[in-house]
Order: structure tokens, then C-alpha cells, then sequence
């Protein structure tokens, strides 16, 4: 509802300065009168690291529906990035990626693009568009702490600030997007909301990461990755390589319990060298690291299923990784934010209405069930995961989907239907039509590759 609609301003409370939070304050930013941002810490100025985003000095790339509901929200958004440096690389036709199954064809029609950058300008781009905004503000320094209001309706936040005062923030709605910190379900139990179902499947991942500096200029270079084959008997590992901006290489390693990669510069090419497949170590030896070598452990699926909850508050609204959280190996977190911040916007359309809030929870988690899928689909197939095991029906799925991507490698169609999915383009669902499983069932179309084409960079960038 536009403020021009009634008589009382209404004001937005988005709890979390990051990108759900800012795509959040783009979302609702002209269906209320208002908007403040609450962050706990400092908002840098340019692209420049963020406290409390450890996940910031690990891979990223931004899939092709996360890149369309970013557009949606913040027009032009995507040719700034491009224009700060990012790189749009078309899928698969500029990606050497080593599946389970075998090589991706770098086919040259391409059906979808990722966007690679590092997650600093990523940030950046996206918070300066949405500070230039009028009528949106930020308060840093400031910690919510709780939310005002009973069980039917919260009414704003109670956040603590750098003195260690708390005030009331009053809003007509609050969105919660501080991430894996959130606090959501301690302050619903506080108003005495409970019975809230949380799924949680770790497959005990570490991310080792390091940024150098290319050999080559990295316009039009590829995606360059090898991933785990969760049927091997030992522990899983995977790694990648991303332009960036700068001509730098972004190179995330990956190992499961047992086969950890370590902060030990000393090891991480050696641990290159020890996947699947070689190359990522072929192209590391030839350039020269930037940064030391950045360890995390953080890499678990969580999701809290709000939407089932016999009582949810009228004014509240839980997104992003305060909503759910997912292995970041998969490459979903930032698009699914975004669908879900763009499911909200499109709800507000049709105003502050008394269901609003029971609406836009429930279109959150439909945005996050394709991501959730994915992520957790694979990972409940390592035998180091903790969480959830794999029934009758999760294994018969996964040799199906191992069937499907292993024609992929030959077949066009199959590999469309497939990169649909993983762009968070078409639902999971979509893998099971007729002419899908016609496709699997006759196999690849083409001889599948026995090593990977070369990385040089694509002529159709």
C-alpha cells in the first residue's frame, strides 16, 4: 500500500544489512512510508569485507534466477556489477566442470548465465543502490535483541545500541534478515510461539579459500571446477575457481571429514592436487596467491519451517538465511534470498493486508524449496553427514538424477533441463516429465568426454 493510501505512516524494520537485508528493504521500499535498516556492525563504504559475513572470503556466484529478481528489485543493478568488474559467464558454454558423472560439454548455446564477483562487491553494489534511497535509513552499532508485541502481532523490534541503551524501534512490519545468527526462535518462544519444526543436515563440509592473482587477463574465462562423487569410499572433495574482478582468481577447496583442507598455504596446492582431477592445480601453479588461506567450518543446511506454524505474528516476515540456510558448495544462497525478497515484494502489492505476514512466510518457503532440494538432496548421500539419512526413495532419485547428469555430458536437452534447475529456474519437479526421462533413459547422445576441454577464454563472452 503507497503512503498516499492512508492516514498513519507506516514504517518497515529490516533486521540485518545484508543482502537479504538490503534486497528486503528494496522489496517493501515503496509499499510503506519508511524503511530502517538495523545492523550490528559498520557498513564499509565501498567493496570493502563486512563484519559478521566470515562466508565473504569463500566463492560465490550468483545464479541466473537470483540475477533476474535482483534486476527486478533493483533495476540496472547487474550492469553495475558487470561494469565494477564482475563476470557473466554463460552456462555450460564457459564452464570446465568435472560432475560425478564425467565432463560438462561446453555446449555453445547457452541457456543461462552466472555472475561472478567477489561477495565484497557483490555487497557493495547492492547496498549502495539501496541507501540512495529516500526514504531508507540504516542505524549500525545496533543489535536487536527482541521483538515488541504479543503472539497475534509484533509491532517492532527492541535493539541495543553502541552505549548499551536499548530503545524501541516502533514498525508496522519487521523483517528478520540477520542470517545463520538469527535469534527468531528464542524471540518467538519469548511471545509463546512454539512448536517450531527446524531441519538440519551437515555434511560436515570445510571451505579452505585463498584470492590470486591470474596468470592471464580473465575476461571470458571460465568457470573452472571439479566436484565430489559422494559413491567414492573416501571422504568427499571438491574445489573451484572463479574470476573476479581485478584479474584475480577466487579458488574455494573443499573436503569432508577426514580430508579437511587446513589454513596451511603450504597444503593448499598439494590438496589441489589431490581431487578427482588435476586441473585446478595445473592452473594454480602458474599464479601467484594474494591473501593467506581462510578456513571455515560453517557449512551446514538449516531451515526453520515457520510456515507450518499453528500461530505466526500479523507484522512479521522471516528471509534469507534467517528463513534457511544451505551448504554454500551448491551455490544458492544469494538467489533464493533473492526470490524470496521478490515473493514479498509482489505479495505488498496488494497492501498491509491482516494476512499479509502468514502469506509472505509461506511464499518464502516456497522460494527456498527448489535450493533446499538441491542442497540437501545431495549432500544426505555423503556418509559423513549428520542430520538425515538417505530413505528407499532419496536413493532411487539420486541414481535417477546421476543417470540424468551423466547423459547431460552428451546431451544437450539433458543438460538444459538440469542447469534449469540448479539456475533456480524451474522447479525439481521438472527433471521427472516424459521427455526428461525419454532423455535419461536413452543416454547421452555424444561420446562423453575423457578430459576436460581447455580452460582458454570463450569467444562468445
Amino acid at each position: 500500500m503507497s503512503s498516499a493510501s492512508h492516514r498513519n505512516p507506516t514504517r518497515a524494520v529490516v533486521v540485518g544489512g545484508s543482502i537479504a537485508g538490503m534486497l528486503a528493504a528494496a522489496a517493501v521500499k515503496d509499499h510503506v512510508d519508511s524503511v530502517e535498516i538495523v545492523e550490528a556492525h559498520e557498513l564499509p563504504d565501498g567493496p570493502e569485507p563486512r563484519t559478521g559475513v566470515p562466508q565473504a572470503v569463500h566463492i560465490h556466484l550468483l545464479q541466473t534466477g537470483g540475477a533476474h529478481a535482483i534486476e527486478a528489485l533493483l533495476p540496472g543493478s547487474i550492469n553495475l556489477l558487470l561494469a565494477a568488474g564482475a563476470h557473466r559467464i554463460p552456462v555450460t558454454t564457459n564452464m570446465v566442470i568435472y560432475s560425478p558423472e564425467g565432463w560438462y560439454r561446453r555446449w555453445q548455446r547457452a541457456t543461462h548465465h552466472v555472475i561472478t564477483a567477489s561477495r565484497d562487491l557483490t555487497d557493495f553494489v547492492i547496498r549502495e543502490q539501496v541507501l540512495k534511497i529516500p526514504r531508507v535509513g540504516v542505524r549500525t552499532h545496533t543489535k536487536a535483541v527482541g521483538l515488541l508485541g504479543d503472539r497475534r502481532r509484533v509491532t517492532g523490534v527492541r535493539v541495543r545500541t553502541s552505549d548499551d541503551a536499548e530503545v524501541e524501534l516502533r514498525a508496522d512490519l519487521v523483517i528478520d534478515a540477520s542470517g545463520r545468527a538469527t535469534r527468531m526462535p528464542q524471540w518467538l518462544a519469548r511471545l509463546g510461539i512454539t512448536g517450531l519444526e527446524e531441519d538440519h543436515i551437515d555434511s560436515g563440509l570445510a571451505y579452505a579459500s585463498r584470492i590470486y592473482r591470474a596468470p592471464v587477463p580473465t575476461r571470458g574465462w571460465p568457470v573452472v571446477g571439479v566436484q565430489a562423487d559422494p559413491r567414492l569410499p573416501e571422504p568427499g572433495t571438491s574445489g573451484g575457481i572463479l574470476p573476479i574482478e581485478g584479474d584475480r582468481w577466487h579458488v574455494s577447496l573443499i573436503g569432508a571429514p577426514g580430508r579437511h583442507p587446513t589454513h596451511d598455504a603450504d597444503a593448499f596446492l598439494p590438496f589441489a592436487r589431490t581431487l578427482r582431477h588435476p586441473v585446478l592445480a595445473a592452473l594454480l601453479a602458474h599464479a601467484e596467491p594474494l591473501t593467506d588461506v581462510s578456513v571455515t567450518h560453517s557449512t551446514a543446511n538449516r531451515r526453520y519451517s515457520y510456515e507450518r506454524l499453528a500461530h505466526w505474528p500479523e507484522g512479521l516476515v522471516a528471509l534469507g538465511d534467517s528463513a534457511a540456510a544451505f551448504n554454500p558448495v551448491y551455490g544458492q544462497g544469494m538467489a533464493a534470498a533473492a526470490q524470496g525478497a521478490l515473493a514479498l515484494r509482489d505479495l505488498l502489492a496488494k497492501g498491509l493486508t491482516p494476512k499479509l505476514a502468514r502469506e509472505a512466510q509461506r511464499a518464502v518457503a516456497r522460494s527456498v524449496e527448489s535450493a533446499w532440494a538441491l542442497a540437501t538432496g545431495q549432500d544426505i548421500h555423503f556418509s559423513t553427514t549428520k542430520g538425515r539419512s538417505p530413505n528407499l526413495v532419496d536413493r532411487l532419485l539420486h541414481r535417477y538424477v546421476g543417470r540424468l547428469s551423466r547423459t547431460a555430458t552428451g546431451s544437450f536437452h539433458a543438460a538444459t533441463a538440469l542447469t534449469d534447475v540448479i539456475a533456480l529456474q524451474a522447479p525439481p519437479t521438472t527433471l521427472i516429465t516424459p521427455s526428461v526421462l525419454l532423455t535419461a533413459l536413452l543416454g547421452p547422445l555424444r561420446r562423453p568426454l575423457d578430459h576436460p576441454s581447455s580452460p582458454r577464454p570463450s569467444s562468445t563472452y
